[in-house]
C-alpha cells in the first residue's frame, strides 16, 4: 500500500507510562497481547499473535507532568505538510517532526481543543505501518471526548478527510457523532461531560469477552470506569484505567442470540412448556384456584353440604347393613315359623286330643 493511501488511517498506538514492566504484565492479563523487543533502546512492541499491535515506552522526562497515556498515530503521506496544515487550523505542535531510522517520520500535535495525537509517515522499508483492526487484540475503535465536537470535526475533517457518519442521541450525554473514513466507520466524537478533564482520545482493543476482560483488569489492579455495557449496534464495551493511570477500553463484537427452541407442532392441547417454563406467564389454571377461594365465602352453605354427605353415607351403609341383617333374618324367619308351626301343631295336636273331650263336655 502506498503512503498516499494511508492519509487519515489509525496506523499505530503507543502507551507511554511510568512503569513499562508493570504495564506489560497488566495488559497481557487483560487483552491477548505479549511483548517483544523492538530492536530500539527502551522501546517494546505489543504483539497480537504474530502481528504488531502497538508500542510501549517509559514516559519521557520532558512530558511536562503528563500522566501515563495512550497516543494514536494517524497516517499521512507528508508529516511536515500535515503539521503546517494543523497549525493553520488551530492545532499546536507538541513535538516537532523527526525521523526514526528505518521506521518513518512522525510529529506529535494537539487539536484546537487540546487532545494530543501523532501523525506518521512510514519509511518505504517498513511497509505502511498500519496495524490490522479486525481480530481479538487489534485496535477496533477510536473515540474523542472533547469540549467542542463540531470544532473538532471540522479540524480533523480538513486535516485527514474524515466525514460525518450517523449520530446517536445519548440523552443527557448529548450526541454521539460517528466518524467515517473511506466509507467505513472508524470512530466517534462526543462532548465531554466534565470540563475539568482535558479532551483526549480513547482507543478500544478488540476482545472476545468484555466481562472476562473487566474481571481480569480488576484482578490485576486496574480500575473500571464504565461497563461492561451494550452500545447501539450490539457491541459490548468496558472503559478502564491501568494501574499506572493510562486510560483504554475494550470492545466485544455483538453477541449471538441464543438459539430459540423448536416450537412443537400445533395441537389442541397446550404445550407443556407454556406451563412449566420459568419465563412463561403463570398458567391459566392458577386463576380459577383463587376464584374458588373467593367463592368459598359466598357458597359456604353449599360447601357445608358435602360434609353432611359423609354421615349420610354412613347412615346408608348402616341401613344397608341393617337391611341385610333383616333380609338374612327374613330368610331365617320362614324356617323358624315353620318350626314354630310344627311345634304349635304338635302342641295343638296333643291339645286337640283333649279338646274333643272338652267339646263333648260342653255338649
Amino acid at each position: 500500500m502506498s503512503n498516499a493511501d494511508i492519509r487519515g488511517r489509525f496506523i499505530w498506538h503507543e502507551l507511554m507510562t511510568t512503569d513499562p514492566d508493570a504495564a506489560s504484565d497488566f495488559y497481557s492479563h487483560v487483552v491477548p497481547w505479549k511483548t517483544q523487543p523492538s530492536g530500539m533502546p527502551s522501546y517494546t512492541l505489543w504483539m497480537s499473535g504474530k502481528k504488531q499491535a502497538g508500542g510501549l515506552m517509559e514516559l519521557p522526562d520532558d512530558a511536562s507532568g503528563a500522566p501515563p497515556h495512550w497516543i494514536i498515530y494517524v497516517g499521512t503521506s507528508d508529516v511536515d505538510a500535515t503539521v503546517a496544515a494543523a497549525e493553520k487550523l488551530g492545532g499546536k505542535v507538541l513535538k516537532a517532526a523527526s525521523d526514526i531510522p528505518n521506521v518513518g517520520r512522525f510529529a506529535v500535535l494537539s487539536d484546537p481543543q487540546g487532545a494530543a495525537f501523532a501523525v506518521f509517515t512510514p519509511s518505504p522499508s517498513s511497509g505502511d505501518g498500519a496495524s490490522p483492526g479486525g481480530g481479538p487484540g487489534d485496535f477496533g475503535w477510536h473515540e474523542l471526548a472533547t469540549t467542542d465536537p463540531e470544532g473538532a470535526l471540522r479540524f480533523y475533517g480538513e486535516l485527514f478527510g474524515w466525514d460525518k457518519g450517523p449520530s446517536h442521541d445519548m440523552g443527557e450525554m448529548g450526541t454521539y457523532q460517528l466518524v467515517s473514513h473511506g466509507g467505513q466507520q472508524v470512530g466517534g466524537v462526543y462532548k465531554a461531560r466534565d470540563n475539568s478533564t482535558p479532551p483526549s482520545w480513547l482507543s478500544y482493543v478488540n476482545v472476545a469477552d468484555a466481562d472476562k476482560a473487566a474481571s481480569a483488569a480488576k484482578a490485576a489492579g486496574g480500575r473500571i470506569l464504565n461497563g461492561p455495557m451494550e452500545v447501539p449496534g450490539g457491541s459490548w464495551i468496558v472503559m478502564m484505567l491501568d494501574p499506572q493511570g493510562g486510560a483504554f477500553a475494550v470492545v466485544e463484537p455483538p453477541r449471538k442470540a441464543a438459539a430459540k427452541p423448536k416450537q412443537p407442532a400445533k395441537s389442541k392441547a397446550k404445550p407443556a412448556a407454556a406451563v412449566t417454563s420459568p419465563a412463561a406467564e403463570p398458567a391459566p389454571a392458577a386463576a380459577p384456584a383463587a376464584g374458588r377461594k373467593k367463592a368459598a365465602g359466598k357458597t359456604a352453605g353449599k360447601k357445608a353440604a358435602p360434609r353432611k354427605k359423609a354421615p349420610a353415607k354412613k347412615a346408608a351403609r348402616k341401613a344397608a347393613a341393617k337391611a341385610g341383617r333383616k333380609s338374612a333374618a327374613a330368610k331365617k324367619a320362614p324356617a323358624k315359623r315353620a318350626a314354630a308351626k310344627k311345634s304349635t301343631s304338635a302342641k295343638r295336636g296333643s291339645a286337640g286330643a283333649k279338646r274333643p273331650a272338652k267339646g263333648k263336655r260342653k255338649k
